[in-house]
């Protein structure tokens, strides 16, 4: 199975090296078949010279700014098997794609894999409250999955999906900008195949958002828009803050 990377990237000069260094040298270590591609999203800084700098990367430009226009620009060059969504400000932990192909080809009637995010940059307090709040992000998606039959959840800047998977269900919706896009996903991939979560698929990531927002702000705001996406198909939150500027 070839594995292509999609890396959208809006003024990400300063993280992205350290994302695509540990994609390349994964693919490297594993020898597998895979493409990486940076959507530049309207950057103004370094970004597009940044990703550049890696000949074994493909640089898309998307000028119109948002993340379902760049996910789209990049599954639309995206040629592999399995489409991997990193966030620019992510790195994928040792062994992440061995992991996953390993698991696409244990379960074949699986269409998306998902994992958490370890956040680097934060206090050991704020770690812990994050871990209480994955715990509870997966009771729910236990009982939704299998008790009420409806939705799964997945790590926005950490999954992979099947492409024809993605496909066959209109690719990413446009009515979700940012809030809720990852569980409107899991939800329309789960009606046709199996969406897994699993914490054997850890992703490092900057806890930027946390400590710039409060983490209960932040909590309660993905809880209410994972239930919101789920049973309503709708985000609850419809604005952000762009903490990248």
């Amino acid at each position: 199975m070839k594995l292509s990377f999609v890396v959208p990237a809006y003024n990400e000069e300063a993280g992205l090296g350290r994302c695509l260094a540990a994609i390349v040298a994964q693919v490297a270590k594993c020898g597998c078949d895979a493409q990486i591609i940076v959507v530049n999203n309207a950057s103004t800084d370094g970004t597009a010279a940044v990703a550049a700098s890696f000949p074994s990367v493909l640089v898309v430009d998307e000028p119109q700014k948002g993340l379902y226009h760049a996910r789209r620009a990049g599954l639309a060059v995206a040629d592999g098997d399995l489409v991997a969504n990193v966030d620019a400000d992510t790195v994928i932990t040792d062994g992440w794609i061995t992991r996953t192909l390993q698991e696409f080809a244990t379960y074949p009637n699986m269409v998306a894999l998902s994992g958490p995010y370890i956040y680097y940059d934060v206090s050991r307090t704020l770690r812990m409250f994050v871990k209480i709040l994955y715990g509870e992000g997966y009771f729910f998606y236990m009982t939704n999955r299998f008790v009420f039959k409806v939705g799964s959840m997945m790590q926005g800047g950490n999954f992979i999906v099947r492409r024809k998977a993605l496909e066959a269900i209109g690719g990413f919706n446009k009515d979700f900008v940012f809030y809720g896009e990852d569980t409107d996903l899991a939800r329309r991939l789960s009606a046709i195949g199996d969406v897994k979560f699993t914490f054997r698929l850890p992703a490092m990531s900057s806890g930027r958002r946390l400590i710039s927002e409060g983490p209960l702000k932040i909590g309660l705001r993905y809880a209410m828009n994972f239930a919101w996406a789920t049973f309503f198909h709708k985000p609850f939150t419809e604005t952000w803050i762009d903490i990248r500027s």
